[in-house]
């Protein structure tokens, strides 16, 4: 049989990580394929730049969407980026000209996922895209594969490891966020704009395609709640250990009586949880099936070494043959299952008040929390500084999102809170 050809489109470190491992290991992957896999074309924006690998033994394309009609081409790897622009316009040309692709690109999926899915099964090729979520976490493999027997209830974790790992020192330095950020940039873990990884927009769009996966529903980009671990202290990591918790930027995708629901934001979860023990730059996914119950995955969610690896064990799948469709189904069987709002979440809570110390504050957020029928569970306030601004800490029994929304707005409106409360949803995961 001959090799499969490939197209590599696009050099960075991943693109480079590529190139290494399929030179490194094409004896391996030839006894585990049946055939040889050969790059014969590679492109990117600079062609002079010293990228460490030797790349002479390819032809150079200067125009990456010129891979979607080389008849030397059987594979186009796109690892360029982006939701718009060249890659959009590769990946459909390539599937359109009846050529499988692999990608890396997560936010052209949770975009154009969907369009590009029906697209590929009018083509009869195959995506993969195991390295745009989680890494080298086989995830979109064990939904499509190893779970496709269960019917998934939910799915959650560790999407983005910039925000775990600034989690992490946080809570083992002390430090306030902007420090353990400007650390994390400096090691090479946050871009040097980190918006996308510490907003939650990063795990925002591999939560949209993981719920894609899990639910056979379109991906809905737009339907994901997000919020990011910017506002988290120092002092709320403590409290959180002191109640029995870690504070853990989670993805939460989960079917329930109102819908799918796809939120981003930092929760609580218990120590002795499979996500909490999951610290630094690591990501953790936990799919839970009606069959199979929990399973875990947990593994590097990026870098060279890790995505590299996910690129290249879908390449292997089409070298094997595989054949799938990119969300389970058939596009055309997606199911537009309507997703429920955050507004609809019940559950416990942790809030942190800054108050002025005096007296009948307590009284005042007690009785505001008593209208809205959310009950404490443990309440925190240590010290005295009478006249001076102090923490008052506590945790709530489960209780409507939007009771506890209206009654936050009420406590921040007295005159005695000094700073807009702090909320952490309390998951137990």
């Amino acid at each position: 049989m001959r090799p499969l050809r490939l197209g590599v489109a696009g050099l960075g470190t991943v693109g480079v990580g590529v190139v290494d491992m399929l030179r490194r290991h094409r004896d391996l992957l030839v006894s585990r394929c049946g055939r040889g896999i050969d790059i014969v074309a590679v492109g990117a924006r600079d062609r002079g730049r010293d990228r460490g690998v030797d790349l002479s033994p390819y032809r150079w394309i200067d125009d990456a969407r010129a891979m979607a009609d080389d008849p030397g081409i059987d594979v186009v790897v796109e690892l360029i980026g982006g939701e718009e622009g060249v890659a959009r316009d590769l990946v459909m040309a390539s599937v359109g000209a009846g050529r499988h692709v692999v990608t890396a690109n997560k936010a052209l999926l949770a975009v154009h996922g969907t369009e590009i899915a029906a697209a590929a099964d009018a083509a009869g090729v195959h995506v993969g895209y195991e390295a745009a979520v989680a890494g080298g976490v086989p995830i979109v493999k064990a939904l499509r594969e190893g779970l496709a027997g269960n019917a998934v209830r939910r799915v959650y974790g560790i999407l983005n490891g910039t925000s775990n790992y600034i989690m992490t020192a946080m809570r083992d330095s002390g430090a306030p966020f902007d420090d353990m950020l400007a650390e994390a940039q400096r090691l090479g873990y946050a871009e040097a704009d980190p918006a996308l990884d510490i907003g939650g927009g990063d795990a925002a769009h591999k939560l949209a395609i993981l719920a894609a996966v899990a639910f056979r529903r379109p991906v809905d980009l737009d339907g994901v709640h997000v919020e990011g671990v910017e506002a988290i202290a120092p002092m709320d990591i403590a409290y959180a250990r002191e109640f029995g918790y870690r504070i853990k930027l989670l993805a939460i995708a989960q079917k329930g009586e109102h819908g799918v629901e796809q939120r981003v934001h930092p929760c609580m979860v218990p120590l002795d949880g499979p996500i909490a023990p999951v610290d630094g730059v690591f990501n953790a996914v936990v799919v839970e099936g009606d069959f199979a119950g929990a399973v875990s995955l947990v593994g590097r969610g990026a870098g060279a070494g890790p995505t590299a690896s996910a690129v290249v064990a879908d390449v292997v799948d089409i070298a094997r043959g595989a054949r799938l469709p990119m969300f389970n189904v058939p596009a055309s069987e997606l199911a537009a299952s309507p997703g429920a709002s955050i507004e609809r979440r019940h559950g416990a809570y942790y809030i942190r008040l800054m108050v002025i110390d005096r007296p009948g504050v307590i009284a005042d957020i007690s009785a505001i929390l008593r209208d809205g029928a959310i009950s404490v569970g443990s309440l925190l306030q240590r010290g005295r500084d009478p006249g001076e601004t102090v923490p008052v800490v506590m945790t709530t029994h489960e209780a409507d999102e939007a009771a506890m929304r209206g009654a936050l707005g009420r406590i921040a409106a007295l005159d005695s809170v000094t700073e807009p409360p702090m909320t952490v949803r309390i998951e137990q995961l």
